[in-house]
């Protein structure tokens, strides 16, 4: 085998259409772009959503609800989850970039950690939020919370 013998798969490489190129090639003419009207012409372009004049999609469709911009939107992590991290890692002080590192946060994300499950050693939590319940369990467990 040598590289000037290399051939591409039968049946793989296709010939590309060569529009336009007179009426002996099959696809003179109009170029297999139909009879007339605004498709037929150089520089058509339809506005995207367009629906050849029926009510469009979005203008049928009735508004609802809003975004609020105030919203702030928290990574959720779990105790049970903070439990695997300190049975795997020992760490005492688990802050944004023990976070990071483990993978369970982004560079930009803020984190709440919720109550789900049960501490059983006294660890430093920083986060940006905390629930009630997940609160008391780290304190209950003679743990610290401390907010960002």
């Amino acid at each position: 085998m040598y590289l000037n013998s290399l051939k591409p798969a039968e049946g793989s490489v296709k010939n590309r259409k060569r529009i336009g190129r007179g009426t002996g090639s099959g696809r003179g003419g109009t170029s297999t772009r139909g009879h007339k009207g605004a498709k037929s012409r150089s520089g058509y372009s339809q506005k995207s959503g367009f629906e050849g004049g029926q009510m469009p999609l979005q203008r049928r469709v009735p508004k609802y609800g809003f975004k609020n911009i105030n919203r702030v939107e928290y990574k959720a992590i779990n105790l049970d989850t903070l439990e695997s991290l300190i049975a795997s890692s020992e760490a005492t002080v688990l802050d944004f970039n023990f976070f990071k590192e483990h993978g369970l946060v982004s560079k930009n994300d803020k984190i709440k950690v919720l109550g789900r499950g049960e501490l059983n050693k006294a660890v430093e939590v920083h986060a940006h939020a905390f629930s009630g319940t997940a609160a008391t369990s780290i304190e209950k467990a003679g743990g610290k919370t401390v907010a960002i």
